[in-house]
């Protein structure tokens, strides 16, 4: 095989671990909560609960810091905790100091099973924050919704999050697949009309979401195929069969396909093949979505709180979109927090975001009640260009539903805090 023809193989690997992707060609070609206890301004702190001291809040969390995601995700965790090492540095939560375990699992769903289980049972964690993956997490949820330990903010779009009656404690953070399988297949419709649309999608919960939400959008007229992977399989030529000439338009998912670690990536791959290639040179025109601000948004106030705290505490990990995530669902985490009062039980936690979260950086309101623990409900429309990625019209928001619609968000996104940090009150 050629280097040309190497190199765009190696593209295509890592533009469409994304997952969920349409690929166009021509025809020739809130509210807050009311915490039960412990909520008194006034109140000592105490341990209340499982991982909460007079003078410290322990929580855990599975990470594929090693395996085939470790790519971009390894740098979610410590930008997590870049973001709670500034709030410890400014007084904690009512006083206390956050202490984040997060353990590998390299993205196996064996591991995650074990390595949560050691956090609760072992270490006693107050709650499991940000648990990366679906088929990984899904090893998980069971057994901290029996433990009763708050399974938050999981880092993954999967739907399978938002079933409140049969999983009361946990709750997603991102905007769900389904929902960015429609904001996605509208686009795809309204902008190629006439065109063939292929699908390229993890074989899995993640996968099978979006392409749920893109059917509900692009008529199946246009859609000329639709081919699936495992994460586990890092040779994608069988299903992608790409052929001299073709030079397909790709719309992918926001999950794992930050412009600024696949540029890396691809330079980094491509220098293994002996080759020199400019990253951004292959990603300009990937058409994409977001749902938090981009690097590229310098003015905006979460851009610039987030790269002050990055420079600060998490400096030796790149600055780019797992940063800015990592950051964003730590201060929810803060945000929820204070919300469950001074001296929190884990009930309390629940309770608190079953109240409702004030949207943060997040560019959507959330849709967090007692009867739904999906996350953010809409994003943006955004093309990578010159190694950035810049915002496309307005932000979009929906349901996971055939017929719901899909309209402009008019309400006004929140600016962040000046001290950086949500207020009990917020």
């Amino acid at each position: 095989m050629k280097k040309s023809q190497r190199l765009r193989w190696q593209a295509a690997a890592i533009m469409t671990a994304a997952a969920l992707g349409v690929a166009a060609c021509s025809s020739s070609s809130s509210s807050s909560s009311s915490p039960s206890s412990g909520s008194s301004s006034s109140a000592a702190l105490t341990a209340s609960a499982p991982g909460v001291t007079a003078t410290t809040i322990t929580i855990g969390s599975h990470q594929p810091l090693t395996g085939p995601v470790a790519p971009g995700y390894s740098e979610i965790a410590p930008a997590s905790n870049a973001y709670f090492a500034y709030v410890n540095a400014h007084g904690g939560v009512y006083g206390r100091k956050i202490v984040y375990k997060y353990l590998d699992d390299a993205y196996n769903p064996t591991t995650t099973a074990s390595v949560v289980r050691e956090l609760v049972l072992q270490d006693s964690v107050y709650a499991v924050f940000n648990g990366l993956g679906t088929p990984t997490h899904l090893a998980a949820i069971s057994f901290l919704n029996a433990q009763k330990v708050p399974d938050v903010f999981v880092a993954s779009g999967c739907a399978c999050w938002n079933q409140p009656t049969t999983y009361p404690d946990t709750f997603g953070y991102q905007l769900d697949y389904v929902r960015e399988g429609k904001i996605l297949g509208q686009y795809v419709a309204q902008h190629f009309k006439g065109k063939k649309v292929a699908y390229f999608y993890q074989n899995d919960d993640f996968g099978q979401d979006g392409v749920k939400g893109l059917n509900y959008e692009i008529p199946a007229s246009m859609v000329v195929g639709k081919q699936s992977y495992v994460p586990t399989n890092v040779n994608i030529g069988p299903q992608v069969g790409l052929k001299l000439g073709y030079s397909p338009t790709l719309v992918v998912s926001g999950v794992n396909s930050d412009v600024y670690t696949l540029d890396g990536l691809l330079e980094t791959y491509a220098k293994a093949s002996g080759a020199t290639v400019n990253g951004s040179q292959l990603t300009n025109g990937i058409i994409t979505d977001s749902y938090l601000p981009t690097q590229a948004q310098t003015s905006n106030s979460w851009t610039m709180l987030f790269k002050m705290i990055h420079d600060q505490y998490d400096a030796k990990e790149p600055w780019d979109g797992n940063a800015v995530y990592g950051e964003a669902v730590g201060y929810a985490f803060v945000e929820a927090m204070f919300k469950a009062g001074r001296n929190p039980t884990r009930a309390d936690l629940v309770s608190a975001i079953n109240g409702g979260l004030p949207q943060g950086p997040v560019v959507a309101p959330f849709a967090y009640s007692s009867s739904n623990h999906a996350g953010t409900t809409g994003a943006f429309m955004a093309v990578m260009g010159n190694g950035a990625l810049t915002e496309q019209g307005p932000v979009l928001i929906t349901d996971t539903s055939a017929t719901g619609a899909i309209t402009t968000y008019t309400g006004t996104e929140q600016q962040a805090p000046a001290s950086g940090i949500p207020s009990a009150s917020s």
